[in-house]
Formats: C-alpha cells, structure tokens, sequence
C-alpha cells in the first residue's frame, strides 16, 4: 500500500512552517504612508545596528574573497577544492576573478576615501557599497528564513491552485506566483535569489528561471512610491502604480513568446533534473492534490536542512556576488555619471518618444537607457523636466525595466542560468520599446 504524507504531522508542519515564511516575505505591514514586511523590517534594523560598521564590514569581505580566490586560482589548496562552500565562494573563472580584485581594490578606495572621485563620489562607488550592505543585510536576514517559504509545501500548494491560469499565460509554473509576491512586498533581488534557488532544486526549467527574473521580479510598491515623490508625481500614485501593473502583464505575456527568452533551452539543471509536479491526476481533485503534495514537500523538512541551505545562500551570495555587485556596478555607474554614452546611445530613444507625441522627448531620452545601470538613476534625470506626463512616462518605464545591473542584472549573471550581459541588454531593449506606446496610451487616458 502506497505510503500517504497527507498526516496530521505532516499537514501541521506545512500550515504552520509556510505560515512563518509568508508572514516574513508576504504580509504588508503598515509603516507611515506606505507598508513594509517583517524581512523588510529585520533587514532595515541589522542595517541600522551596525551602522558605519557594515561599509568597513563589505571591504573586509571583499577583500576576503579577492585574497583567497587568487590563493585558490594560483596554488589550488586541498582546504578550498576539497570544501563544498569554500569551492563555491572562491572557486572561480579569470574574468570573475580579475571582478573579485577590482571591487575589493574599489571598496577599499571608498571606504577609505582614497583614489579618484571618479570612484569614490556618492553618484558611483559610495552608492554600490551602500547598496551592498543592503544586500548584505538582506541575504543575512532571509537565507535562514528562505526554506520556510519554499521547502515547507506553500509553493507547491499555490503552484497546483494557480497553474491553469499562470501556465497557459506565461509558460512558467504556478509556483512563480510566489516569486512574484516576493518582489511585490519586499525587494527585486531578493526575488532573483528566490528563483535561483528553485531552479538550482530543480522546480524551474533554464528557461523559466530566466524568463521569471527578468518579467516577475518588479520592484516593490514602496520603492514605486519613493520614485513617484522623487519625480513630483506622489498625487498621481494610483494611477502609476495601476499603469505599472497593466504594461508589466502585457510585456510578461510578450515577452515569454519571443527571442531570446524564447530560445533559452527548455531544460532543467542537469544535476537535479525535474523536481516540478503540478499536474493533476485525473483522479483526484485539484484542492486535494495541492495538500497532498505540500505534505509531500512538507515531510522531508528539517531545522538541519534549514540550516545547510541557508548556509550555502549566505557563503554564495557573500564572497562571490557581492564583489562582482561592486566592480561591475561601480564601472556602469561610472560610465552613466561621467560619461556622454548615454546621451549618445539615446538619440533613437528621443526620436522613437517624439513620435508617440511625448514632450521634451530628447531630454528625457537618456532615462530610457541608463536604467539599465540602476533603477533609481532614470528618476534623478527627469526631476527638471516640466511636463507631468513626461515625468509620468519615464517614471512608470524605469520600473518596469527590471533588469538593473546594480540591482538584479548582476545576480542574474552569476546564477547559472544562461543569461549573460548581451541578452539581458536585448531583453531590456525589448521591454523599453515595447513599453513605450502602452505607457503613452495609459498616461494620456489618465493625465488630462
């Protein structure tokens, strides 16, 4: 007789498990005007408590994992190969490595305030490292709490409920729903790292995990509201914020249907295989297939695999993302803030925004482009810019391009989803021009 996980154990362990993760990661919590969630809130007071500290705290980790990935590149030491989570946070490729060395020699530079300002200054190399200790209070917070939303059966539950309509819509699994969530309440990269580790399990296939990081990972509602005070349009929230869901929908549905999205191998981590099942038996119901699987998930969770996942995300993201986070993001911020390649690269983007009839067109062109660098930098361009509706457009545009290389892009590089930088670029391409015209529409629907 088959052995049946739906128990009350097993059921108990499922509610009351991924009741903690999505109290942690889902639940809007009020804070003033706008809401937070509890990781939010744990993340901000770890950034609080260590204060001045955690830049100090970001070099010496740099420099860490600069220092033993040259010792591991050139000598190949027993102590680092033969070690699972040493191999993951030092071993590495050439150019990584070269990354590595120049984000601890950039890091060192800001946090000492030595070397040019080119480096140095707030609009570049300070901005990374204060980004970096916010993603390094992030992966602190949630890589123990992570396992309770995904190894506790919750999206496995959700995947089943949800798969007739997210399937069929966006060719990715129900459980993607959950990714979603993710980014909505909390923060884009948090839900980058999310689905890295679902595909790294086996549950998403090489395409889906890239379709799902660069379409589902929107940035969070109360950062959408600090850019719409930033650019003088707060009194137009609603409508902003609606606009941003509708054209994020509609560039999803597009852009899961086309290169190169499209022609990424459909093909699951070769080491895991395929771990997904959301299809329904033809004998059971939808409702109780869901349970059944969420005990089945449930069963096999433990405080010790808890603790080993977490570990693994914490070495990982720590020593090997982190500094290819500064040395890329501190070069493309350079190039954005010093140089005129944007201006340059923008003049098709100002003629393409003259002909849907957008005012101030070609001084509002560079916001189109170097979004790609950083989601907040399209908002500082516009902040001089007269026209609301223009203000309105490129808001809406800078949030849902989603691939930000300070924010998500560089995470996505580093996971082994084959995503590299041209194809991220291409696919920011696709969701600028694309967008444009709908956002036109909307604004002109909504702002008289």
């Amino acid at each position: 007789m088959e052995h049946s996980s739906v128990n009350v154990k097993n059921l108990s362990k499922f509610i009351l498990c991924s009741a903690f993760g999505v109290v942690m990661f889902l639940v809007p919590i009020p804070q003033g005007e706008s809401f937070t969630t509890l990781l939010d809130f744990l993340k901000s007071g770890l950034k609080t408590l260590l204060g001045p500290g955690l830049n100090y705290i970001i070099a010496g980790l740099l420099v860490l994992s600069a220092v033993m990935s040259l010792i591991d590149h050139f000598f190949k030491p027993d102590f680092i190969r033969k070690n699972h989570y040493m191999t993951k946070a030092f071993t590495t490729t050439p150019l990584y490595l070269v990354s590595k060395v120049i984000g601890a020699v950039f890091a060192c530079m800001v946090v000492f305030g030595a070397g040019p300002e080119i480096v140095t200054s707030a609009d570049t190399g300070a901005t990374i490292i204060d980004l970096c200790g916010t993603l390094f209070c992030i992966v602190v917070a949630f890589s123990f709490i992570l396992p309770f939303l995904t190894d506790c059966g919750i999206m496995e539950f959700l995947g089943v409920l949800l798969r007739p309509v997210v399937r069929p819509l966006f060719h990715v699994p129900g459980r993607a729903s959950v990714d979603l969530m993710a980014s909505w309440f909390g923060a884009s990269n948090a839900a980058v790292i999310l689905t890295r580790e679902q595909y790294m399990k086996g549950f998403y296939t090489k395409r889906e995990a890239g379709y799902i990081m660069t379409n589902f990972s929107i940035v969070s509602i109360p950062f959408c509201l600090m850019v719409a005070n930033t650019v003088g349009i707060d009194n137009l929230f609603p409508a902003f914020y609606l606009c941003i869901c509708i054209v994020g929908i509609i560039l999803a549905v597009i852009i899961a249907r086309i290169p190169p999205i499209r022609t990424i191998p459909n093909t699951y981590k070769e080491e895991v295989g395929n771990q997904l099942s959301e299809d329904v038996p033809q004998e059971k119901g939808i409702f109780a297939y869901a349970v059944e699987l969420s005990c089945k998930r449930a069963e096999k969770f433990s405080i010790r695999s808890v603790a080993s996942s977490g570990f693994e995300v914490v070495v990982g993201m720590l020593f090997d993302l982190i500094p290819i986070v500064v040395s890329w993001g501190t070069v493309a911020l350079i190039i954005a803030t010093y140089t005129p390649v944007f201006e340059w690269l923008s003049y098709p983007m100002g003629m393409y925004l003259q002909l849907f009839g957008v005012e101030e067109a070609f001084a509002a062109a560079p916001a189109t482009l170097v979004g790609f660098t950083d989601m907040f930098i399209p908002a500082l361009l516009i902040t001089g810019l007269t026209s609301v509706k223009t203000k309105f457009i490129i808001g809406v545009l800078s949030l849902i391009q989603i691939i930000y290389l300070t924010e998500v892009g560089t995470i996505i590089i580093k996971s082994e989803v084959p995503l590299n930088l041209w194809k991220l670029f291409l696919i920011f391409l696709e969701r600028t021009i694309i967008a444009i015209p709908v956002i036109v529409l909307l604004a002109n629907l909504f702002i008289r």
